[in-house]
């Protein structure tokens, strides 16, 4: 269990002071400058040293996609993006950090900033995010005013951080989309390469950045990457928060280390499971777009990237839903299916044509209006779409149906067995997959 001085988000439940005078009493902002006077090799090799991996669900080692944009300028500004548009249903934490402890993210756009040779930032907040974008807002105008951005402040490095409301679609998520989108058009995901690091907002240098991912930096800095690299298990460092949502005592978002048994997860600070360890059906570890895993399965888990590959999920966004024994766990995943479906951009043709067909095949599996054959054929078709799209949206939704196949194939069956018992005995006609 993390203990209280390595919490790096000390108001993630907004019951202390968010204003700039609140964050710098909790130790925010404390110096900043002496930060950027290390210079950029050095703050890049920390967070490298650091072991911190990506918060926005891909885990990529942040210190090292800092290195990627290029050190000399060729005449083109560079720029830092802050992906704050997040949709992946379960999770919600980047909105705690916005909401409630915003400065965390401030400070941490001026660090990434200047390690990247970046004098401006956008922050691309969520649609739905309205309150959100307000306390963020207020808290960037808060640092102009006190002199910590804008050109000649206090910490010797010219920043500006703008937000930008997205318009509400999932797929501006994905990092080229969400700069297509920044750019006035629409948010469809890029060809890669070229790379953002090479031509990215605007056709200039860009590293996009989850909202935790950024956070985070400044803490790292301060206390050193031997702290941050002590907690958790190799190559799964760090604290990390972690949304649970579904049937637990006490649903909540919980900054933890890295590494964390799921048991101890769930009763430490979601009040165990509604009806007890018994009444567990099933988890999705990661946010939507991970596979489920059965209940059983998860006694042993251990809650960082490893510890979910082992169990043939993914640890994505640490959006932990917890679903119990009262779940309709086919209609569950239908409904995935459902929201990937109205998701999908459409611009690949395995993506808008397979999330329409699975989550068809899928409504018809919920009533069991199917035969037995069709799913080899529904996992099949998820091997098709998954890796041959543009972006991992194609992935996402392939994901939850693959672990449904491969974890609950036993409950498919039993609902066909039974609306075919129920229909021969009607006389009523089977449907056939399309």
């Amino acid at each position: 269990m993390l203990k209280d001085q390595d919490r790096i988000f000390t108001n993630i439940y907004g019951l202390k002071d968010k204003s700039l005078k609140g964050a710098m009493s909790r130790g925010h902002w404390d110096g900043t400058k002496q930060i950027l006077e290390k210079g950029r090799d050095w703050i890049i090799n920390e967070m490298k040293a650091s072991g911190l991996r990506g918060r926005g669900g891909a885990g990529f080692p942040t210190g090292l996609k800092w290195s990627f944009m290029p050190k000399e300028s060729d005449g083109r500004p560079h720029y830092l993006v802050v992906n704050a548009d997040e949709s992946e249903p379960g999770t919600c934490k980047d909105r705690d950090i916005m909401r409630h402890d915003p400065h965390t993210l401030i400070e941490g756009c001026v660090i990434a900033g200047f390690a990247m040779g970046a004098h401006t930032a956008y922050i691309y907040v969520r649609g739905e995010y309205m309150r959100e974008r307000e306390a963020l807002q207020a808290a960037i105008d808060e640092c102009y005013d006190a002199g910590l951005l804008g050109p000649n402040n206090k910490n010797g490095w010219d920043f500006d951080i703008y937000v930008h409301h997205g318009a509400g679609a999932y797929i501006c998520g994905e990092e080229t989309a969400l700069l297509e989108s920044l750019e006035g058009k629409k948010g469809q995901p890029r060809l890669k390469p070229p790379f953002p690091a090479n031509m990215g907002l605007y056709g200039c240098p860009t590293t996009v950045n989850n909202v935790e991912s950024i956070a985070v930096a400044p803490t790292i800095l301060r206390r050193g990457a031997g702290w941050f690299s002590s907690i958790g298990r190799p190559n799964n460092v760090g604290t990390k928060l972690f949304m649970i949502s579904g049937h637990v005592n006490k649903p909540c978002t919980v900054e933890e280390a890295m590494g964390i048994p799921f048991r101890e997860l769930i009763d430490k600070h979601a009040g165990g499971i509604r009806g007890g360890w018994d009444n567990l059906l099933a988890v999705i570890p990661g946010g939507a777009s991970c596979p489920v895993i059965r209940g059983e399965d998860m006694g042993d888990a251990i809650m960082d990237f490893d510890g979910m590959r082992d169990k043939k999920s993914s640890f994505g966004t640490a959006a932990v839903i917890v679903m119990d024994k009262s779940t309709d766990i086919i209609k569950a995943i239908a409904r995935l299916s459902q929201f990937f479906k109205h998701e999908s951009c459409g611009q690949c043709t395995p993506c808008r044509e397979g999330t329409g067909w699975m989550w068809r095949v899928m409504e018809r599996m919920v009533k069991g209006n199917a035969q037995k054959r069709e799913i080899d054929m529904l996992f099949q078709v998820t091997k098709q779409i998954e890796g041959h799209t543009i972006c991992a949206l194609g992935d996402a939704a392939a994901w939850p149906v693959q672990g449904l196949i491969r974890n609950f194939r036993d409950e498919i069956e039993a609902r066909i067995d039974q609306y075919t018992h129920n229909a021969t005995a009607q006389g009523a006609v089977m449907e056939a997959a399309e």
